[in-house]
């Protein structure tokens, strides 16, 4: 049996031969945490490297992501499907070794990181997970849902404005299971962080009512093993323990320093440190005997075993519990999803209501919440505006489990907080705001769209519309911002067909997130009497057309609260004796991914003239239009007056778009 220290070692020198090799990468890091590491996950952490999805492991989070390393030599030592090979190829494409670690690439990774902070962030959202659904399906004597969440963070991770935005909420719900080592080494890109980080960060974490446990040596394995055992037996607040390391730790002429925070040691002072940690061994190698003592596939076997046991026992017992709990887990519709869809649409048909879009999804969110257990929302302090509650709302607080958070004025916060529910497993989150303050949420949003999470955005006050709140509420460039990120599909919904397709869509979205852009103002109902459900579903689709017996004259492309405008267009072109095509595009993102033969079934390519019509920046319409076509937009700032206002000051008037169109044709 090697000592801890050795053991230890492993993890530094493969390591640092990995970003030798890759001639990339961040040793110090690992090379600082190795010893934490080595304790946390051979004696506390809870895992099955044959099963890396297994419901009831532990979860471990790096939210200091740029030591991704450190977390593919730990798989790769404990026997998850990481071979030394994939260590060689760290930062390689198609390489299951990543730069930083990503979710869905490499076996064991709970989440992507990298992003400082949001790591964490996305931890609060699993620790809040595992309660919630404990609280839902455990019963006395069969705790099938009970585990932990674990999280490594430096010093950046707690720079970050996220990290007290998250951390002050975990602290307010309680969560005892939820347990941070932070890598207190003083040392960050720049250099010593003395001159910009002084924060007392033990007095902070208390402010939040978090259990902390300072001046951990982060390089002794005793230390650090009390300082476990003390946070788990605090179960009403999330633990941080501070342990003090030495980033590159084992390095003789670079650890305490910037110089090996994220650069390759070279081969001098890698040999230097092969000395200086008494490891005698060619790179890449690791002793068979430090294999075995690090295998954890027996030990997460039985560990998962005992587990279903119990879980089966609870099946004799609770059949209809374990029959939804599996449901939830596997992600999996209930049988009557397409049914009683199909019913709600067909009532909605027969309500002419002019209601605003937010309503139209409060209305929406009535009927899919009350099929949808899993569903578990959220807004930043806007729920009476977002309309983000509905009939069955719980609130979840310290002492109450539910399926509604609270999350305060917290946009970022609150955006990574619900990848992390997503991604723990058995909730399907929805989270809301205002559209201008998505800047606020942007990288969060990013990062859910990268790892394809299945998140619902509900962005109400989606224009100029918003009236006297002014410029600093009325987002011009925020939509088309949103349409740019890849895998989010964005929709802009006109009426309550179109808001009911669109939430449908996005439940049924299992390849990323989904933004619901919603108006403050009534809007019109649209009568369709020709549209196929279908259709709407495809992103965009014929709303009107008046003759399609001869030439187009025009197509007019047009979302949201600018439809009904666009309809009056149409009726006057056409009574001008015009060939006029409407468009409704809720989708732009869905309709790009139509198939050719579709898409030009809708525009074709040999009508040139094009108008669209949309409340927000020009330039994302002009390859619908063409640059030829006219795009009706909002090209600076808003103001402070009503939204009729508004829309007449920025050219969104019937008279003024028809004299357009009818120069456009007769050019």
């Amino acid at each position: 049996m090697f000592s801890r220290k050795r053991l230890a070692n492993a993890l530094r020198v493969l390591s640092i031969d990995s970003v030798q090799k890759a001639k990339s990468g961040h040793p110090g890091m690992p090379m600082g945490m190795a010893d934490i590491s080595e304790v946390l996950w051979r004696d506390f952490l809870k895992h099955n490297p044959s099963n890396p999805s297994w419901e009831n492991r532990d979860r471990f989070v790096l939210s200091n992501g740029h030591g991704s390393i450190l977390l593919y030599s730990l798989l790769h030592l404990t026997g998850y499907d990481i071979s030394i090979k994939e260590l060689k190829n760290f930062r390689k494409l198609h390489s299951k070794t990543p730069g930083h670690p990503e979710v869905g690439y490499t076996p064991g990774v709970e989440i992507t990181t990298g992003p400082l902070g949001q790591g964490l962030a996305s931890a609060v959202g699993m620790a809040i997970a595992e309660r919630t659904l404990g609280e839902t399906f455990n019963k006395p004597d069969y705790h099938i849902v009970d585990h932990y969440t674990w999280v490594f963070v430096g010093d950046g991770c707690l720079m970050e404005g996220i990290s007290h935005e998250v951390c002050s909420l975990a602290g307010t719900l309680k969560l005892g299971k939820l347990i941070v080592f932070y890598d207190s080494n003083g040392i960050s890109i720049d250099g010593n962080i003395d001159s910009w980080f002084t924060d007392d960060t033990r007095k902070r974490f208390k402010s939040y009512n978090w259990h902390v446990v300072s001046n951990i040596d982060g390089h002794d394995s005793n230390a650090i093993s009390c300082a476990i055992k003390e946070s788990m037996l605090v179960t009403d607040k999330p633990s941080l323990i501070i342990c003090k390391t030495v980033i590159g730790f084992g390095s003789p002429n670079k650890s305490g320093t910037k110089d090996i925070h994220g650069s390759p040691l070279g081969e001098l002072e890698i040999s230097l440190t092969r000395k200086q940690l008494k490891w005698d061994f060619p790179p890449f190698f690791v002793p068979q005997d430090i294999y075995e003592s690090w295998n954890f596939l027996v030990q997460g076997q039985l560990l998962e075993n005992k587990w279903k046991s119990i879980f089966f026992k609870y099946e004799q017992e609770y059949p209809d519990l374990a029959k939804e709990y599996q449901r939830r887990i596997n992600r999996i519709k209930p049988d009557i999803w397409e049914i009683d869809f199909n019913k709600f649409v067909h009532n909605l048909c027969k309500n002419s209501k002019n209601i605003a879009t937010r309503v139209a999804s409060q209305n929406v969110l009535e009927f899919f919440g009350s099929i949808l257990p899993e569903m578990i929302g959220g807004s930043a302090d806007l729920a009476p505006s977002n309309l983000s509650m509905w009939s069955g709302s719980k609130p979840i607080s310290s002492c109450l489990f539910g399926n509604y958070i609270h999350y305060g004025v917290r946009e970022f916060g609150m955006t990574a907080i619900a990848n992390g529910l997503f991604h723990h497993g058995g909730f399907i989150p929805y989270t809301s705001t205002f559209l201008v303050f998505t800047d606020y949420a942007k990288n969060a949003i990013r990062m859910a769209a990268l790892m394809k999470t299945q998140h619902i955005f509900i962005y109400t006050h989606d224009s100029i519309g918003v009236g006297e709140d002014g410029p600093t509420h009325q987002p011009i460039e925020q939509l088309s911002t949103l349409r740019l990120i890849p895998n989010v599909n964005v929709w802009r919904p006109c009426d309550q067909i179109e808001t009911a397709v669109a939430w449908k869509s996005a439940l049924d979205n299992k390849y990323g997130p989904t933004a619901l852009v919603l108006s403050r103002q009534n809007l019109f109902q649209i009568f369709r009497n020709k549209v196929k459900l279908d259709e709407i579903f495809r992103g965009g689709y014929i709303l009107r057309e008046n003759d399609s017996n001869r030439d187009l004259n025009a197509i007019i492309i047009s979302t949201g609260s600018e439809i009904s405008l666009s309809l009056n267009v149409y009726e006057n072109l056409i009574k001008m004796g015009y060939h006029i095509r409407l468009v409704s595009m809720p989708s732009t993102s869905i309709f790009d991914k139509q198939e050719d033969c579709y898409k030009q079934s809708i525009l074709p390519k040999l009508v040139t003239n094009r108008i669209s019509i949309e409340a927000g920046v020009s330039d994302y319409w002009y390859k619908y239009v063409g640059l030829n076509g006219i795009v009706v937009g909002v090209d600076s700032f808003g103001d402070s007056a009503s939204s009729e206002e508004l829309f007449k000051k920025f050219g969104f008037s019937v008279d003024s778009i028809v004299n357009r169109i009818v120069n456009l044709i007769n050019s």
